[in-house]
This record gives C-alpha cells, sequence and structure tokens, in this order.
C-alpha cells in the first residue's frame, strides 16, 4: 500500500465531511464578505493560529501576551527573547501564507522553505530555509524520520502527489500533514511549518484557517503516531473538527448567530434532553453532533441535539 491511500474506519467521517461541505456552500453564498466583519474575524483567527502553534511547541507567552507582542510590540516580564521571536516569525509567516493563497496556486518546494525561513528567522539563521543535512530523533515519537539524503526527494515525491491527488482537500490536508511530520524536513520548526502549509492547502480551496488548539496537544500526537501505523481516522477526526471551528466561527459571525452555540454543560441540563453532558461531549469529539471547542469545553446548538435525537429516532424506526 501506497503511504498517500487512504485508510480509515471511523464510522462519522462521511457525514462530518458532508456537513462541513453544507457549511461551505453556506460560507460560499455570503461572499464577498463585509470589509469590517472579514477583518475582524480574520484577526481573532490569526491570533489564535499564532498562539495556539507555538503553544505545541512549548512557548509559554499567553493568548492576550501574544497579541501584546504582535499588534502593539511589547516585551513581556519573565519570557524570553526566543518566544518573542517565535509570535513575530509566525505572524509574518501568516501573512506570506495569505499573500499566495489563489484558485490557481501550485505548491512549491520554493514556498515551502520560505515558510521555513519565515518560522526562524532571527532565531535559528543557520537553519532557516534549509532542509536538514544529518539524521534526527523525535523525543515521544514512534518513528525515526528517514535519513537526509532522502529528505529532498520525499519533499519532491509529497508535493507532485499534493499538486496532482483529486482526494477531497481536507483528506488530502491530514494526509499531507502527516506525511510532511514523517519526513521531518527540517532541523527545527517542522510543527509550525507544516501547520502553516497545511492551511495553505486549505485556503487556497476557500476554507479558513484550521487551528490545531494547544490544549488538544496531548491528542494531536497521539494521531500523529497512529497515522505512522497506517491509520489516519483520529488525525482526520481531529483536522475535520478543526476546519468545522473556523467555519462555524465565520458563518456564527457572519450571521450574527454566534450567540446559539452554548456549553454542552447548559444543553445538558436542558429538561427534555435525553443525554448527559459525558455522552453529548462524546458525540461532539467522534464528530456526530455540530460542535467546536473553545478552550477546554465543547459549544454547540439546541438545533445540533435535536437534529441529532431525530435522526437516530428514524434509523431505530426504520431497523
Amino acid at each position: 500500500m501506497n503511504w498517500w491511500d487512504y485508510p480509515y474506519n471511523y464510522e462519522g467521517l462521511d457525514k462530518t465531511l458532508e456537513r462541513i461541505q453544507e457549511k461551505k456552500s453556506e460560507l460560499d453564498k455570503l461572499r464577498p464578505f463585509p470589509t469590517y466583519a472579514l477583518k475582524s474575524i480574520k484577526e481573532s483567527l490569526t491570533l489564535e493560529w499564532t498562539y495556539n502553534s507555538n503553544s505545541i511547541e512549548g512557548n509559554t507567552l499567553t493568548l492576550q501576551e501574544t497579541k501584546m507582542v504582535i499588534e502593539e510590540g511589547f516585551t513581556i516580564k519573565g519570557k524570553s527573547l526566543r518566544e518573542h521571536f517565535e509570535a513575530i516569525n509566525h505572524q509574518d509567516a501568516i501573512e506570506y501564507i495569505e499573500s499566495l493563497v489563489s484558485d490557481n496556486y501550485i505548491l512549491t518546494e520554493k514556498d515551502i522553505l520560505k515558510v521555513h525561513e519565515l518560522v526562524l528567522q532571527k532565531i535559528e539563521k543557520d537553519f532557516a530555509g534549509r532542509f536538514r543535512t544529518s539524521g534526527v530523533r523525535i523525543s515521544g515519537a514512534n518513528f525515526v524520520p528517514p535519513n537526509a539524503l532522502k529528505v529532498s526527494d520525499y519533499v519532491t515525491e509529497l508535493i507532485d502527489w499534493v499538486n496532482s491527488s483529486e482526494l477531497d482537500i481536507i483528506l488530502k490536508s491530514a494526509i499531507f500533514h502527516h506525511r510532511f511530520v514523517w519526513i521531518h524536513p527540517f532541523f527545527d520548526g517542522n510543527g509550525r511549518t507544516v501547520r502553516l502549509v497545511f492551511n495553505l492547502l486549505l485556503m487556497k480551496a476557500g476554507f479558513p484557517p484550521a487551528i490545531i488548539l494547544k490544549n488538544d496537544r496531548k491528542k494531536y500526537y497521539e494521531a500523529l503516531n497512529q497515522a505512522n501505523k497506517s491509520d489516519y481516522s483520529k488525525l482526520v477526526l481531529l483536522i475535520l473538527q478543526a476546519v468545522e471551528r473556523s467555519v462555524d466561527i465565520y458563518l456564527s459571525s457572519l450571521n450574527n448567530t454566534y450567540d446559539r452555540y452554548q456549553p454542552i454543560s447548559d444543553i445538558a441540563e436542558e429538561e427534555r434532553v435525553p443525554y448527559g453532558q459525558e455522552y453529548l461531549s462524546l458525540l461532539a469529539r467522534q464528530g456526530k453532533i455540530d460542535a467546536f471547542k473553545e478552550g477546554r469545553n465543547w459549544l454547540t446548538t439546541k438545533d445540533a441535539v435535536w437534529d441529532y435525537i431525530e435522526k437516530r429516532d428514524r434509523k431505530r424506526k426504520l431497523d
């Protein structure tokens, strides 16, 4: 089996993909987005993107501190110079990614190297924008990255596949994400770089950036390790949820319906809802109801819960 053959056993995958595509169609109908609304949403998501991606790699700046560093040029007492540069660098890399987005964009090695250069500028100049030249080992991973001499060929193969594959873009971005991490083409900055470049693929297709949350760090690394065993189900689910969360944020903001989303704990207390918080949270984690994560809390709507209940009841009657 080739690495690009997509093995999965996730029961709700097709339904979740279908739901996201329906939301994407709804989002497309709202284009062109009002300038004032788009600016606010983009600023918020961009800040989250930088904060969460850096936090996954160990940066200790809070969301508010990241905002102060990026937008106001503040120096945060007790934080290292590297952490400040990581925030600024990531923001520069996002701006570069956004400048590339177009319907006709074709992924290139040059752009990947440029993204990496921006991620490590002012931090590790000797390695910025250059493939690694020796072997590496990754703490906590269940694999050893390939020989450095093979990195360039593997990256070329991956780029050719991305540009030619007709696989659904969300699934394609997930497989690209894992394969890039497996190649581990750089000495440092691989995680930040892949979370930028895989979003370039999604943004080219008209999706907002999918943000892997800091609170999902453990789940994220477990999903990547499972993908090393040719099972992409957990990684795809995580990315589907990240994509849907961003689409929900856009839709709810543009339609002024954000307040319809409530913490699952609140909905579980509704007298008529037959499920408890724990089961509703499980449905959210499995992608079986329309929900997204804010911090450690899952948010959903009453309509999403009742839609699931009605479909469950119809299925039982048919059985």
